[in-house]
């Protein structure tokens, strides 16, 4: 069977509480997002993996190893880099853009959805090399993304799924075609 990717959002955060843009803020979890982490790893108790990726901020290795794991750094797997919207709310966005959508319009001084788009087209290139499971532990807009590319949509089709903190995803395959085996498991949202 061809390897699958795991997905693991980190758990919670006080931007992510407030829904204010988290993109390379290196800020920590709560501690809630820690307990949420911890409880993932309960979830993947058993599993192995090849590979543990993990984005290098904080949010992200700590919740990597409050799972249980040991993870490389991939700098790929860093969330959207939203410029001059970071740490704005879409609501004070809209004050400024009215109708304002991430996935349509972009941001200001940061990166488009192709640019995050090409970021995890190269994870998902590394993991398809192994012959094992890979575990990534991210960001939900980047791991939104990523699934868009993994089922061969573009990188906006990742607006089509929603991810809570803390939350697991599994990647995985029915014969060859690319499919969603698990998605948002463990999450209240």
């Amino acid at each position: 069977m061809a390897p699958r990717m795991v997905l693991l959002r980190h758990g919670e955060t006080e931007w992510s509480v407030s829904g204010q843009h988290t993109g390379r803020t290196d800020i920590p979890l709560t501690p809630a997002g820690r307990i949420q982490a911890e409880a993932a790893g309960q979830r993947l108790h058993g599993m192995e993996f090849g590979l543990v990726l993990t984005s290098p901020l904080k949010r992200a290795s700590e919740s990597c190893a409050l799972a249980g794991f040991t993870g490389e750094p991939e700098p790929d797997l860093m969330e959207w880099d939203y410029g001059a919207y970071e740490g704005r709310t879409t609501d004070d966005i809209r004050e400024d853009r009215p109708g304002w959508d991430l996935w349509k319009d972009g941001v200001i001084d940061g990166e488009r959805a192709a640019d995050v788009g090409r970021r995890a087209d190269r994870v998902i290139a590394r993991a398809r090399q192994g012959e094992a499971d890979t575990l990534c532990v991210a960001h939900g807009h980047l791991l939104r993304v990523l699934t868009a590319r993994w089922l061969g949509l573009p990188p906006a089709g990742g607006r089509l799924f929603t991810l809570g903190p803390g939350a697991l995803c599994i990647l995985s395959w029915e014969r060859e075609n690319p499919v969603v085996a698990g998605w948002n498991m463990g999450s209240s949202t």
